[in-house]
């Protein structure tokens, strides 16, 4: 038995699904599928159940999955010491950053790449969490005000969120007309976003939400922009485009300090140092 076999099973196991275990891995889901079966030739038992909510461990699955998860805690441990030992201020770099932030500091990126041109950096801009400590990214830039106590990191500045409409819609509506007189746009509700709904009728009673997405901020940004509704925007977003207009308010609610942190093993990793130094020279300017 193989960690390459045992690694399907695990990522099985924590996607519940073919086509989730095969994003997490890079692969196909018939890949993972025919993986999955190979092993459990191999083994001689069945280590996985197909129900209505997908795929369940069996009580030899449990037991395998266990001794893997171990095993790549193990592994990814051994690569952190070792990438941590590396004196080198070169080689490769995965930072995992929120697409809000990428877009609106994106030039810092492109700086620390001019400065360090032997540091192979790979950005992933995703607002989905990512862990660390299995190696998924070496630092991650987050909005968080509470950031994870088994990582390291500094706080680079305060992120503030105000209400943003296009210039089209505050001359339709009325510049002096109340946040409940526009109309809204709101996030899937299986986002589980219901905090909006509360804010808006302590904040703007009888507002409509004429829209609700599941996107990213670029998308988010575009539709204010085209006056499909009103929404939050980070205050350095909506003040660098002047079709937009703030509504306010500037609650401390809507105020999210930015951290960049990254594993224990890894602070003193010469090109991790450096990246996380460069950014916060960049950032803090910018930030509140």
């Amino acid at each position: 038995m193989h960690w390459d076999d045992l690694r399907y099973a695990l990522a099985l196991a924590r996607g519940g699904t073919l086509s989730a275990a095969a994003e997490r891995l890079g692969v196909s889901h018939t890949t993972v599928s025919r993986r999955l079966r190979a092993l459990e030739e191999r083994v001689g038992a069945t280590l996985f159940e197909v129900g209505p909510e997908g795929y369940a461990a069996t009580a030899a699955g449990e037991d395998l999955v266990a001794v893997a998860a171990r095993l790549e805690a193990e592994t990814l441990a051994l690569e952190s010491r070792v990438l941590g030992r590396d004196e080198r201020l070169a080689g490769a770099l995965r930072v995992s950053v929120m697409e809000l932030v990428l877009r609106g500091f994106h030039r810092a990126f492109g700086s620390f790449v001019a400065a360090h041109p032997e540091v192979a950096l790979t950005v992933t801009a995703t607002d989905d969490e990512v862990s660390l400590t299995r190696r998924e990214a070496d630092v991650a830039l987050r909005l968080n005000n509470t950031p994870p106590e088994h990582l390291v990191g500094r706080r680079l500045g305060g992120v503030q969120f105000d209400v943003y409409a296009s210039r089209a819609l505050v001359d339709r509506v009325g510049a002096d007309a109340p946040l409940g007189a526009y109309p809204w746009i709101a996030w899937d509700e299986r986002l589980n976003a219901q905090w909006l709904d509360a804010w808006l009728a302590e904040h703007a009673p009888g507002a409509r939400v004429v829209l609700r997405v599941d996107t990213g901020a670029a998308a988010m940004h575009d539709l204010i922009a085209a006056g499909a509704g009103v929404q939050f925007l980070a205050r350095f977003e909506g003040e660098a485009d002047p079709s937009l207009v703030c509504l306010g308010p500037g609650d401390p609610f809507a105020r999210r300090d930015l951290w960049i942190l990254t594993a224990p093993e890894l602070r003193h990793t010469p090109r991790v140092r450096a990246f996380m130094d460069h950014m916060a020279e960049e950032l803090r300017a910018a930030l509140e």
